[in-house]
């Protein structure tokens, strides 16, 4: 599929984060890149990816009668990590139609493999489809830098747990060393959206909206604040790869 429609130009690739239709462009940009979503995650973080999904999975401590809320799910990666890890039920959300299809269609060709109850439904981070105190674990990976309102949606991760269940949240940072972080922004900006969306023959500007999606989200900081202000505690940030990644890791109060 390739994608001839642009949703990022740079007039708005500037502040991402305050465009109006923010929700509308990011779903349209998802849709546009789903067939090769996990390609490009797989060559562009040299297949560590998955590996930072497993330590979410195994930072959760999950228990076998859990349910799981995998939140902006995607093609279902993290849904699927959980599945493999023997909790009760996950519970795949995401708003990109063509996402959730190719989630379906994952989890439909692993089913030679022990899996748990793994389902996916339609919704929105920030009105999630779900009642409230039924969730034992809400992750969300590379998706809340894309929601139009972290407050709301981590206000509505707190609807969902119950009481002392667990939030991760994984997402891109920047390193800390300063040589470092010049040598990944020259990757990151000059030699990642080339190539991904050479790899995606698209045309959205989704691979031009990553970097600078990620270099203008709220810093590390300011995202534990906000988590400790939604009503969790023992919030921690924890580096991976020399902090490309971050999992944000809390308790529902």
């Amino acid at each position: 599929m390739t994608t001839r429609t642009k949703v990022w130009h740079d007039s708005n690739l500037a502040q991402p984060h305050h465009v109006a239709d923010k929700a509308r462009r990011v779903k349209d940009m998802f849709a546009a890149i789903a067939p090769s979503y996990d390609l490009n995650n797989r060559v562009h973080s040299l297949w560590r990816d998955q590996a930072w999904r497993r330590h979410a999975v195994m930072l959760a401590d999950i228990c076998p009668g859990d349910v799981v809320l995998d939140v902006a799910c995607g093609t279902g990666d993290l849904t699927l990590a959980f599945a493999t890890a023997g909790v009760r039920q996950v519970i795949g959300v995401d708003f990109t139609l063509p996402m959730l299809q190719l989630a379906g269609q994952k989890t439909v060709s692993q089913s030679d493999h022990p899996l748990s109850d793994c389902r996916y439904c339609a919704g929105d981070a920030m009105a999630l489809p779900i009642g409230s105190n039924c969730i034992d674990v809400v992750s969300i990976a590379f998706g809340i830098r894309n929601v139009t309102d972290p407050v709301t949606t981590l206000q509505q991760f707190h609807r969902v747990l119950r009481p002392g269940g667990r939030l991760l949240i994984l997402e891109f940072g920047l390193p800390n060393n300063r040589l470092l972080r010049a040598a990944y922004n020259m990757y990151f900006h000059h030699v990642l959206p080339r190539t991904a969306a050479l790899l995606a023959r698209d045309r959205s500007g989704a691979y031009k909206y990553l970097p600078s999606s990620v270099n203008t989200f709220m810093e590390r900081s300011d995202l534990l604040h906000l988590i400790r202000q939604a009503g969790f505690t023992n919030v921690t940030a924890n580096p991976l790869t020399a902090g490309i990644a971050v999992i944000y890791h809390g308790f529902r109060k």
